[in-house]
């Protein structure tokens, strides 16, 4: 895939550019490197300072960013405005919490190990590389950037071909804000370089936010490397609806869970799990919704719906929709690739969705929910849990004994009752089966790329 920004409105190229060569990224590793050694030496205070003062530039540029996102993979312009605040917002929740995340802790009795004084404390692991995805440009990087910043890591960022105006941004943010030469690089280099700078000796761990392919085969060279991984991969995420539930409110929710970003977020609501009761009303109340929503251009107020980030992205949308409709599935709503310019796609609901079809198993990146009727709770958990992924899910009840039994058995890292699925700075965020490993966010999240190194003293 070339290195491009292209107008997925419009589907024309606004700037592309030359890949790093080996010396080029030879020598960004290096700086990285070097970085590392000087920051790692820094107190706490200092990079809060220095991350404040990042923060403070990213909101200064807000508007030029936030158009720059939109042109580039075609989010609504004020989702990107909200991505580039919500940014900021945890550059500065790392920048006053990193010292207390990590402080470590001491022994109570350490003469039960034979100790005067027996401690822990957390210690940078040096270069990270982190693989990136599109669907977020600047959120997805941060929250990986600013905490491993903090801790003292520096980071080497191989973004998403089709968003490179926004890697270059991120090369210079945190060098503006005072961080050392080469604390965080961007490579402009094919995925087919990502296992060449994984291998390189000097690069000591990797994250990777994007599609389960891709995770697995970063996982498998860095496990050949012995070095640690973090993987936040696919979603499916189930979205159930009880009778207790508030309608309206459930159906208001599931709207906005399923299109944010233009339904291409690991994290949107794809698989809406209702209880045979309340089914058939809220399928007409949801397609009613979906069907009132503005599809557009992104740069346009009003605008609901902005096009798919991709071609590829569409074709492989399109391939999943038109496959289960010929299996028998209905489109209450949408379903068909509208004519003219750009990559978009109508908001869609498929009700009849069955387990001989690809979108039963596979997920829908973009604006397509599929609609489930379940018995009751137990086969609302049966159909929620007959998936490979488990990253988020949200359950709709008023019930409290109902909610307890959902929530313990969704097989998800997070279940969200009476809400929708988010990510924020304060709360763990990741998955378990294929939709990863580890966890971003949070204490947890800093720690991941930190050495643990127990201290005993006679």
């Amino acid at each position: 895939m070339p290195i491009a920004s292209i107008n997925p409105t419009t589907g024309e190229t606004i700037a592309a550019f030359d890949e790093h060569d080996d010396t080029e990224i030879d020598a960004r590793i290096a700086a990285a490197s070097a970085a590392h050694r000087t920051l790692r030496g820094t107190d706490f205070a200092t990079r809060r300072a220095w991350m404040h003062a990042a923060a403070d530039v990213l909101d200064a540029d807000v508007d030029a960013v936030a158009e720059m996102i939109t042109l580039e993979m075609g989010k609504p312009l004020p989702q990107a405005r909200a991505e580039v605040a919500k940014s900021a917002k945890a550059m500065r929740f790392y920048a006053d919490r990193a010292e207390e995340f990590l402080s470590g802790w001491t022994l109570d009795d350490p003469s039960a190990v034979g100790a005067s004084r027996a401690h822990t404390v957390y210690q940078p692991l040096g270069v990270v590389l982190a693989v990136m995805p599109w669907n977020y440009p600047i959120w997805q990087v941060i929250r990986f950037a600013a905490p491993a910043l903090m801790a003292g890591n520096t980071g080497l960022l191989k973004h998403a071909s089709n968003v490179p105006q926004a890697a270059l941004y991120l090369d210079t943010l945190f060098e503006r804000g005072g961080f050392p030469e080469g604390s965080f690089r961007s490579l402009l280099i094919p995925a087919a370089k990502v296992e060449g700078v994984l291998r390189d000796s000097r690069v000591v761990a990797a994250t990777l936010t994007g599609s389960e392919p891709a995770g697995r085969s970063v996982a498998a060279i860095a496990g050949s490397e012995v070095k640690h991984v973090v993987l936040e991969l696919g979603g499916s995420d189930p979205f159930l609806v009880m009778p207790s539930a508030d309608i309206d409110k459930a159906v208001a929710t599931a709207v906005t869970s399923r299109t944010t970003n233009n339904g291409q977020a690991c994290i949107n609501a794809k698989r809406f799990i209702v209880h045979a009761d309340v089914h058939d009303a809220f399928v007409t109340k949801f397609a009613a919704a979906m069907s009132a929503l503005r599809v557009g251009d992104p740069m346009t107020d009003g605008t609901d719906i902005g096009p798919l980030a991709t071609r590829s992205g569409r074709e492989d949308l399109v391939e999943l929709v038109d496959d289960a409709v010929a299996a028998g599935a209905t489109a209450v709503v949408g379903g068909s690739t509208p004519d003219g310019d750009g990559w978009f796609y109508p908001p869609t609901v498929l009700t009849g969705v069955t387990e001989r079809m690809r979108l039963y198993r596979e997920e829908a990146f973009g604006p397509v929910a599929t609609v489930y009727r379940a018995a009751d709770a137990d086969d609302a958990l049966r159909i929620a849990n007959d998936t490979t992924f488990g990253l988020s899910s949200a359950v709709w009840t008023t019930d409290p004994d109902e909610e307890e039994r959902l929530v313990a058995g969704l097989d998800a890292g997070a279940v969200f009752v009476n809400g929708m699925s988010i990510s924020y700075p304060e709360l763990p965020f990741g998955g378990i089966k294929d939709s990863g490993v580890g966890r971003e966010l949070s204490a947890e999240g800093i720690r991941e790329f930190c050495n643990l190194k127990s201290v005993w003293k006679a």
